[in-house]
């Protein structure tokens, strides 16, 4: 078993609620409540600049080159297609500014933010990427079987989908998996218990952020 498969079955049943969640299908079917679904991308977009300084500091902190180059890579992403994403979407929305530039944060997400800088400021390469790898696992987990979106979608709803499934974003999520996988093994009972525990309690977030964005 990979180290990340074994990772993934420590929080099995949070797993399987966060990648097959009632928001996820609404979405993929379109049947969404656009109240959730802006409640949603406000609180999800406070993710994204604590989400690169976690990246940016994975880049820092990879041993090689070579083993930082994708991660770069994806960092232009986030900071290029995803972020416009959400700011076509916010206006296609009629979400105003002052409604996602400060936003009230909800429990979930202030976790997870908290979550992403205890992370990066470890100056663990192995904890960096077991928030890493679980936030982008999720997403790939839950948009796989639903991709190709439905074709009558309007774009906020099929873009969420092609942003986080295809061959592009399957290699990234190999990526992080394999970074993790090879830290795995260097790592001693005290180090694997650590990343044990950020892994499921971002996992965990993961749930609660759906849970909460649904209700």
């Amino acid at each position: 078993m990979r180290p990340t498969d074994h990772l993934k079955s420590l929080c099995a049943d949070d797993w399987a609620a966060a990648t097959k969640h009632p928001f996820c299908d609404a979405l993929a079917d379109g049947t969404l409540d656009l109240d959730k679904m802006r409640g949603y991308l406000i609180q999800d977009y406070q993710f994204i600049d604590g989400f690169v300084r976690l990246l940016a500091s994975a880049i820092a902190h990879a041993p090689t080159l070579a083993d930082s180059v994708p991660a770069a890579q994806f960092l232009a992403v986030i900071t290029g297609p995803e972020n416009t994403y959400f700011l076509r979407s916010f206006e296609a929305l009629g979400v105003k500014d002052a409604d996602w530039t400060d936003p009230d944060l909800k429990p979930a997400t202030k976790g997870f933010q908290d979550l992403m800088a205890q992370a990066a400021a470890s100056g663990k390469y192995e904890e960096m990427l077991a928030v890493l790898v679980v936030a982008e696992w999720v997403y790939l987990s839950w948009a796989t079987p639903v991709n190709p979106p439905k074709e009558d979608l309007p774009f906020y709803f099929a873009e969420w989908i092609t942003l986080h499934a295809g061959d592009g974003f399957e290699g990234v999520v190999e990526y992080l998996r394999s970074q993790l996988d090879a830290q795995w093994d260097t790592l001693n009972d005290a180090g694997r218990a650590n990343v044990e525990a950020m892994f499921c309690k971002a996992v965990k977030l993961e749930r609660d952020f759906f849970d909460a964005s649904f209700a």
